[in-house]
């Protein structure tokens, strides 16, 4: 998922970020944040297998206490590896946030022949659990 010009330009205000490890942490950090303040969600990366990004941005005041709330949050539930709230990012920092979703989209998934058996057999899974809901 790439950001458009919009999104890129709205995050002229702040930029809060959230990492944890393990996505039930990240996902009630991201809850705490929306509920707290005035900001709106922009992305959710994951870095590997366990480490999971939280993006929101809006106003200065706004994304330090949604991030305070989502640290707390995240804290409760799961691992809090870091949060930062950068206030009036650089414009450098929009393109970056660009250019890594960018690069992670376009990451070849590996092995083309074990692609090709995985969608086969979630062809089969999706036919055998689509009988049985008709049933």
């Amino acid at each position: 998922m790439e950001l458009t010009k919009n999104e890129v330009k709205s995050l002229a205000k702040a930029l809060g970020m959230i990492e944890t490890r393990g996505l039930i942490g990240s996902v009630e950090a991201a809850d705490a944040m929306l509920k707290a303040a005035d900001v709106r969600l922009v992305k959710q990366e994951k870095a590997d297998a366990a480490l999971v990004t939280i993006y929101v941005e809006g106003d200065v005041g706004a994304v330090q206490a949604a991030v305070e709330s989502g640290r707390e949050a995240a804290a409760r539930v799961g691992e809090l590896i870091a949060s930062h709230v950068i206030p009036h990012p650089d414009d450098g920092i929009k393109k970056l946030l660009q250019t890594e979703e960018s690069k992670t989209s376009a990451k070849p998934s590996g092995n083309p022949a074990k692609g090709e058996a995985r969608e086969k057999a979630a062809g089969k899974k999706a036919t055998g659990n689509q009988q049985a809901v008709k049933e």
